[in-house]
């Protein structure tokens, strides 16, 4: 076998054999058992008892959502304040600026919503201090706040009938302590050790062999680069993010990266099975979000690999696959495994650069945005999941005649309301978005503005349309990776982004919520043999071929005006 196909196929399997005794461990850190991290209570206590909270008060599901989107709303003022007034304060040893208003509003929304949509270059647009203050530290409490989500969820559904989802402080809290710290200390040592900076040095100053004076930017990155990927944010220390020598040095870290940014958001799969006692559905979720992740990753691998077919009429060989954006030290196919693992999830770190991807590798890489469902973010991606499976649901008791029912909830036009509400907003946002852009670009592309639209794309045309198309995408599946022939950095990009982002965030985790918050307080309806079975190979597939139909339906056109008609072109 390929030695290049070897790399993936262990990455993965590691993954999963990490990501299950992880699992175990998460349910028994929520469910209050014995663990070997105990020793962070005391911690815990002081943080309860500077916050002024009780973590032993339960919260229903409104109560819930209001802790959660407050303290959000505190950090995105925080944020922001901090971003816009950084070249004043300390730990700026390059002498960086401050953001712009509206780079400010993207940049802190971005991050709170565990995005990375980076307008700016990491190195230059931001100082050790809000690396490390603004930035890393959205990058654990934004992750923190989707395993509290989760775990809500998995309250909901553990209980025949209850009112209490949780203490989201309680979650929140163990969530940092427990898990991410933890997990991130390990990973921080290992970069460093392999060469990633972590130290608080201003640039250096290095010669070429082409005997040129090159100013390298440095910094605490090791930290800050660990959080990234175990909280799937993905924010990149410096601009190339994970495509730089710094900050991913070799195949070893380019491995341990990705095994990381996928690893909390399979372990909570696993984790649900052993909290909620049903393994059998935990694993039919894994199955499917598994059977998805290869309907992406191995068709991107092989395109990847044969390289571009415009190049083949040239009659000029590529040996090497398609290497235009990608590093040598990782190659086509563990580029590619990358490019989907990290869209499918809510992460957005790159070690290529997908403007430079195949065209249908492209596409691959939205649609596992658009899905936005097989594995997901750290907690979100469940949420997600979740909703897919109450819309099955709903079909599938029509089919055979009978109310929808739901680990013996019935499903009402309430819950399947919602549902329905979540998927169709996206739906909204993305093509909204684009065509806004669209509209602005070929009607007012010479618009008195500080960067006229008509300046926006480096590739106009059908490459020039994705490039808006994935940008919205990203911003709503909150996962920051982008195509960066894109002018993004002004106003219009700023701002319309910032909204969808804020939105694509909240939306799809309030109504999860709100929904197991509702079907958990109904009275509890034993399973008859005339009941669905939801852990049934039947449903899983059932599931997934909703999945699949919704994206169809809702995204084909701009998939056909985008990559597609750029694949053709290309023939």
């Amino acid at each position: 076998m390929n030695t290049e196909l070897t790399g993936v196929i262990v990455t993965f399997l590691i993954t999963v054999l990490l990501a299950y005794p992880l699992g175990i461990y998460m349910a028994k850190v929520f469910a209050g058992e014995k663990t070997a991290t105990d020793f962070m209570k005391p911690l815990e206590r002081l943080v309860f008892r500077f916050a002024g909270v009780d973590p032993g008060k339960q919260m229903n599901w409104k109560e819930f959502l209001k802790a959660m989107l407050s303290i959000n709303m505190v950090w995105l003022f925080y944020a922001f304040f901090l971003l816009l007034f950084q070249a004043r304060l300390p730990l700026n040893p390059d002498g960086n600026g401050n953001m712009t208003p509206d780079l400010s509003f993207n940049t802190a929304i971005s991050f709170l919503v565990n995005c990375n949509l980076q307008h700016y270059s990491g190195e230059s647009g931001l100082t050790y201090l809000t690396q490390l203050f603004v930035i890393t530290f959205l990058q654990f409490v934004s992750a923190a706040t989707g395993i509290a989500a989760a775990v809500a969820l998995f309250n909901g559904l553990k209980h025949k009938t209850t009112d209490n989802l949780g203490n989201f402080w309680g979650i929140f809290t163990k969530s940092i302590t427990r898990i991410l710290l933890p997990l991130c200390i390990v990973m921080a040592i290992l970069l460093a050790f392999n060469g990633t900076p972590a130290g608080f040095e201003g640039k250096d100053t290095i010669v070429t062999l082409q005997g040129d004076t090159v100013s390298v930017s440095r910094g605490p990155a090791a930290g800050m680069i660990a959080i990234k990927h175990i909280g799937t944010n993905g924010g990149g220390w410096f601009g190339a993010n994970s495509a730089h020598p710094l900050e991913n040095p070799n195949y070893f870290t380019n491995m341990l990266e990705l095994i990381a940014q996928v690893l909390i958001p399979i372990a909570l799969l696993f984790a649900l099975g052993f909290y909620i006692n049903r393994k059998k559905f935990a694993w039919m979720i894994f199955a499917i979000m598994t059977a998805g992740m290869l309907f992406l990753v191995i068709p991107t691998i092989h395109w990847e690999m044969q390289g571009s077919p415009a190049i083949e009429k040239m009659g000029i060989m590529q040996a090497t696959g398609a290497m235009e954006g990608k590093e040598v030290r990782f190659g086509p196919a563990a580029s590619g495994y990358w490019s989907i693992i990290t869209t499918i999830i809510s992460t957005g770190s790159v070690n290529s650069m997908h403007d430079s991807s195949m065209p249908l590798s492209g596409m691959m890489q939205m649609l596992g945005m658009l899905i936005n469902a097989f594995y997901g973010g750290c907690g979100v991606g469940i949420l997600n999941y979740f909703i897919y499976i109450i819309i099955a649901v709903f079909i599938g008791g029509l089919m055979v005649g009978r109310t929808p029912e739901f680990m013996g909830h019935k499903v009402e036009a309430r819950e399947v309301k919602i549902a329905a509400l979540v998927t169709l907003l996206s739906a909204f946002l993305i093509k909204g978005g684009t065509a806004l852009a669209a509209y602005y670009f070929v009607k007012h592309g010479n618009a008195d503005w500080a960067v006229q639209p008509a300046n926006w794309l480096n590739n106009p045309g059908n490459h020039g349309f994705s490039e808006m198309f994935y940008e919205f995408t990203s911003a709503n599946a909150n996962n920051g990776s982008g195509y960066e022939g894109l002018g993004d950095n002004n106003i219009f990009w700023n701002v319309t982004t910032g909204f969808v982002l804020l939105f694509g965030r909240f939306i799809p985790i309030i109504g999860p919520i709100a929904i197991i918050g509702l079907l958990a307080k109904k009275k509890y309806i034993p399973e008859t043999p005339g009941t669905l079975k939801v852990d049934s190979l039947t449903f899983g597939m059932l599931t997934f071929a909703i999945i699949i139909i919704i994206t169809a339906l809702s995204y084909f056109p701009p998939l056909v005006l985008g990559p597609i008609a750029e694949f053709l072109g290309m023939r």
